[in-house]
């Protein structure tokens, strides 16, 4: 059986866009930092990264579907933090963001990784943004470079 899959490997000509919130920075800044590491880390030079910057998380998917359908990017990573509070906002930001950004991704063709962290207290997000838990910026920036490679072999 032949096996197609992507690599952690950057190839010199791949473009990378992040698309974070400024809503929550504290959080998001480190999620940035830590895809910016691991891309840079991966072999992708500075000046094939980008960051867009928007208000807040519900705002990722217009944004993100504007640097697809413009072709700056390869791959996107759309890094944000929704935190639960007292009221229903929580549902609605965190569940249109994620529809919103992958229907971005399916519309346009371009792969987009998801880091957007929705959590439940301003803890968990500082796990999830370089403690505990990891950074889930540089994982979804792990998981653009794959995709991005996997994508360039299923067009050859």
């Amino acid at each position: 059986m032949q096996v197609i899959e992507g690599q952690l490997v950057a190839l010199q000509d791949a473009r990378f866009a992040l698309v974070a919130a400024r809503f929550n920075d504290l959080i998001v800044d480190r999620l940035i930092g830590g895809a910016a590491d691991a891309l840079r880390r991966h072999g992708v030079p500075e000046e094939n990264m980008e960051l867009v910057r928007v208000p807040g998380s519900f705002e990722l998917p217009l944004a993100v579907q504007r640097v697809a359908d413009a072709g700056r990017a390869d791959a996107i990573v759309a890094l944000g933090t929704v935190i639960r509070g007292g009221t229903d906002h929580y549902e609605y930001v965190a569940s249109e963001c994620t529809k919103g950004v992958a229907q971005a991704m399916m519309a346009s063709g371009v792969p987009v990784a998801y880091g957007v962290l929705t959590v439940e207290t301003v803890e968990q997000a500082i796990e999830r943004a370089g403690t505990k838990a990891g950074n889930k910026g540089a994982e979804a920036a792990l998981s653009a470079l794959e995709m991005v490679d996997l994508m360039r072999q299923l067009e050859a």
